[in-house]
């Protein structure tokens, strides 16, 4: 089972990238689905108005993933068609006097090796002689736990209960706190890093195309076909020369 994350940026761009993004994160998510991923978005920044996001985090969890994503890695480029009669052919939909109709998201892989996670099995308990009021009962019962995470150098002390297999639960509550929070903090930073790559997009050679505001996906054109046409042209240029 492998695990990777990507994250989708709009390189801090218009309404309509934010709108396009949007639309891209739902075709992702529909896409990986479909192939037996599973996927979780686990940061999203949202855009003033519903459907439009200015970037994702999303968590992909299963087998040959890269394969799946390397058709999506890079720049996803939207053509805004509209209906000719409801405004002019490549208007903005939110700028009608914008005659821009190209708009581009990134998407790239985020470094899962920053963000690695844990198990509970990594936990080492130690038992400790609880300290402080309670007579007889604590200086004779080691009831306390010190709990380790070598792995991160995290740990605690508990000694709540009498009970050392209930100091035992809430140590390990306790490791899972602190290095979910470490964790976030791993994925906030790493997310952070890939703003600088927001500067990077490029405008041109997208892996994915998409049109219309139904976002349909744009044909790839069969090179085949231009290339008999070429032959065509080529032969009967000989054949009149």
């Amino acid at each position: 089972m492998e695990t990777k994350i990507i994250h989708i940026t709009t390189a801090k761009g218009p309404l309509e990238c934010q709108l396009a993004a949007g639309k891209i994160l739902g075709a992702l998510l529909a896409d990986l689905r479909q192939k037996g991923l599973q996927v979780e978005v686990i940061d999203r920044t949202a855009g003033p108005e519903s459907g439009m996001i200015l970037s994702a985090t999303i968590q992909i969890n299963g087998i040959a993933i890269q394969t799946a994503i390397q058709s999506w890695l890079g720049t996803i480029q939207w053509i805004h068609r509209p209906a000719p009669k409801l405004q002019p052919r490549g208007k903005s939909p939110y700028r009608p006097n914008h005659g821009r109709k190209n708009w581009f998201v990134g998407i790239f892989e985020v470094n899962p090796a920053e963000i690695t996670g844990w198990n509970e099995n990594e936990i080492v308990y130690q038992s400790v002689r609880s300290s402080g009021s309670g007579g007889q009962h604590v200086n004779k019962v080691s009831s306390a736990v010190r709990a380790i995470h070598p792995q991160s150098g995290t740990m605690v002390f508990v000694q709540e209960s009498r009970s050392q297999l209930q100091n035992k639960k809430i140590a390990r509550e306790r490791i899972r706190e602190k290095l979910e929070k470490v964790q976030s903090e791993k994925l906030v930073a790493v997310v952070n890093q890939t703003w600088s790559q927001h500067h990077q997009l490029e405008r041109g050679n997208p892996v994915r195309t998409f049109t219309g505001m139904d976002f349909k996906p744009k044909k790839a054109e069969k090179t085949f076909k231009k290339q008999r046409t070429q032959l065509k042209q080529q032969l009967r240029k000989e054949l009149d020369s």
